[in-house]
């Protein structure tokens, strides 16, 4: 895996926050036999990756549509960063437990969108596929990503057990940390390219 790729993955995993989404899906998902929870996971993931799939198609289609800028794009998606990483980094009280009412199976809402394929990960390949003049590479580290975060995800019990609450709240801000240095580096870059100093 060369450098790019593996920076795409690492960006895309820190933005699908598969450890964040950790207690909502075990609170979501409690009531069911754990078989039937893998299932869950294994579906509503394979949909949330078919959806970031189609906007990294789409996506440059759609912002040229709108006439929206590189630089806008890229201002706007280090935004959409900074304010994912501070809520990383600052959790509210209560994070996920109003998302975590439905008692009912989950289909599509709200697990595979917007937990998992969210408007912050879809600013993130919408981006992707309007600076990038390759889709390949990119659909790579969606897949990639994405497996990733599945594999994460089904090991929520496992997780939780060895972590406990305390202990994935630390690595939750740890990544949202990361996080922020890459939305600051986005916005600069960004800035600079909007005020003619690239």
């Amino acid at each position: 895996m060369n450098q790019e790729l593996f920076s795409s993955v690492f960006i895309l995993l820190l933005v699908l926050d598969p450890l964040g989404n950790v207690p909502f899906v075990l609170s979501l998902l409690r009531e069911l036999p754990t078989a039937r929870k893998r299932q869950i996971i294994l579906r509503e993931c394979a949909i949330a990756t078919g959806v970031l799939i189609a906007f990294l198609f789409v996506g440059d289609w759609l912002l040229a549509a709108m006439r929206l800028s590189d630089p806008a794009l890229e201002i706007s998606g280090g935004l959409i960063l900074f304010l994912i990483a501070l809520r990383m980094v600052f959790p509210a009280a209560g994070h996920h437990a109003a998302e975590a009412e439905p008692r009912s199976e989950p289909f599509i809402v709200p697990l595979a969108v917007p937990m998992i394929a969210g408007p912050s990960a879809l600013a993130m390949v919408l981006l992707a596929s309007r600076q990038s003049g390759e889709t390949l590479p990119w659909m790579t580290a969606v897949l990639l990503a994405s497996a990733a975060n599945t594999v994460i995800l089904l090991m929520s019990d496992p997780l939780a057990r060895l972590f406990g609450r305390s202990g994935m709240a630390a690595m939750e801000r740890l990544m949202g940390l990361v996080l922020t240095t890459m939305a600051v580096q986005m916005l600069i870059s960004g800035i600079k390219v909007a005020f003619g100093n690239p």
